[in-house]
């Protein structure tokens, strides 16, 4: 036995120095081997869990906090590992119920005081929005906006809108050439925006159905998470957004990189420029609980106002949920559903106006996973499902589709290939929040024969503004 626990160790440190170099996946393989010797160590699993929470798997990482605390109840990072991990998932009331088990054991312990007090905050925060929710009556912040009324001040010298608030390929251009010199669009021009942009997606069906003829070609590209910089870069790359250039971002816009606010305006503002060849899907990250914990609320109240984040909420609401391209690709930002049976009609029908459900075909679409074995499985992300290659098979032949393109997973090449080329991964945000060394990737697709085209690139550099830099503290804290 103590063999074992020696090899156990030994493991266990081979872990933690894949952890220090970044390398989840490899300390998350080796804190495995190391359960697997010794399944009782309380430590391993702790560790387990912050790699897990590292790479986003908030579901297993739920799990081995647990066991972790089963284990040894004493085991006082088991509380911080599953309290971090319940926050991720928007599990407020969960999350308190640990960090006051910490204060309780150590009440002169600062950090678990603050962490205890920021959560009790967003448990009474939640509290109060239910209230107001549940009032039918609730008035959409455009009707409390006077737009005209808003004077741009003369010592101004950004890009603006004329008075009917028309957007040209001239203001855009300026518009990015603006936000690369890190200013802010006058909040006149961002209001402008997000009501015209909201009207238009309010009009769109929740699945968009598109062809593109034999000599024309649509480049779809996955996360963008608010790496602004990145963005210009594939504009760069691959031409700026044209009636000749149509382009499909597949969700997840904001939250994460710490210019949200410039890549979404950017992206809405292409959106009302070329409203039938610039194409928007929502992804998990465009909800308001994620976007509370990972920073683009905290970016927009300190660039704008809590009003204007409310607004973006709105607009969030109408993001169409998938889109089918010439009858045969589908794309959606997470995958294919927890359920057989779920055809293209199912998806037309949902009433997409509203923060996602936590199960069903709507959660699916913007929160599941591929998995490498046929069947279902729980999500490692606590969320949806994972679904395997025969799922994906009987999806697409009993709706006549060759294949589906889905993002919301980090990939090394900044794409992936799996269940026998029906289901393609692209995620467009490379070296993902300044630290995971991946690629981005986007893809080409031509109405000739449908064939995917892969494009890699890597990261640009960005003004020294840390990712998370407006996010939730206890999400920054808990990470450590």
């Amino acid at each position: 036995m103590a063999e074992a626990e020696r090899s156990a160790e030994t493991l266990k440190e081979k872990a933690n120095n894949y952890f220090k170099e970044k390398d989840y996946e490899n300390a998350i393989k080796y804190y495995s081997e190391a359960v697997e010797l010794n399944p009782d160590n309380a430590i391993y699993y702790g560790n387990r869990s912050l790699a897990y929470l590292r790479t986003e798997c908030y579901g297993y990482a739920l799990a081995d906090a647990t066991l972790a605390l089963e284990l040894d109840k004493n085991y006082i990072k088991g509380y911080y590992r599953r309290a971090t991990s319940n926050m991720a998932l928007g599990k407020f009331k969960a999350a308190l119920k640990d960090y006051e088990t910490v204060v309780k054991v150590r009440p002169n312990d600062k950090d678990a005081k603050l962490k205890y007090q920021e959560c009790s905050k967003i448990v009474k925060q939640k509290a109060f929005e239910r209230a107001i929710a549940s009032d039918e009556l609730k008035r959409s912040v455009v009707d409390s906006l006077d737009i005209e009324s808003m004077t741009i001040e003369e010592d101004y010298s950004g890009p603006k809108l004329d008075e009917g608030g028309k957007i040209t390929m001239k203001f855009m251009k300026e518009m990015m050439s603006w936000f690369k010199g890190q200013k802010k669009l006058h909040r006149k021009c961002a209001y402008q925006i997000l009501v015209q942009v909201k009207e238009l997606l309010s009009k769109l069906p929740s699945l968009v159905e598109i062809t593109i003829k034999e000599t024309e070609k649509i480049t779809i590209c996955g996360d963008t998470h608010g790496q602004f910089y990145d963005l210009l870069n594939i504009f760069e790359l691959n031409g700026l957004p044209s009636e000749t250039n149509p382009y499909l971002f597949n969700g997840d816009f904001v939250d994460r990189g710490s210019f949200s606010v410039e890549v979404i305006l950017t992206l809405f503002g292409f959106k009302l420029l070329f409203p039938d060849c610039f194409y928007l899907l929502r992804g998990n990250h465009e909800t308001d609980n994620m976007n509370q914990m990972y920073g683009f609320e905290g970016e927009v109240k300190a660039k704008y106002t809590a009003q204007m984040f409310e607004l973006f909420s709105e607009v969030f609401q109408w993001l169409p949920l998938a889109q089918s391209i010439n009858g045969k690709v589908l794309v959606m930002h997470g995958g294919l559903f927890s359920e057989d049976g779920v055809t293209l009609d199912d998806i037309r029908k949902i009433n997409r106006n509203r923060q996602p459900p936590d199960s069903g075909p709507m959660c699916d679409l913007l929160w599941s996973d591929p998995q490498a074995p046929d069947g279902r499985s729980v999500s490692k992300r606590g969320v949806s499902c994972q679904f395997g290659p025969d799922v994906t098979k009987r999806f697409l032949e009993q709706n006549q589709l060759d294949y589906i393109i889905r993002s919301h997973e980090m990939k090394s090449e900044g794409y992936e290939v799996t269940h026998n080329g029906q289901c393609i991964t692209v995620f467009s945000a490379p070296n993902y929040c300044d630290q995971m060394g991946n690629k981005g990737a986007y893809i080409h697709l031509r109405g000739s024969d449908l064939k995917p085209e892969f494009h890699q690139f890597t990261a640009v550099p960005h003004p020294n503004v840390q990712p998370m830099a407006y996010a939730n503290s206890l999400m920054q804290m808990g990470m450590m």
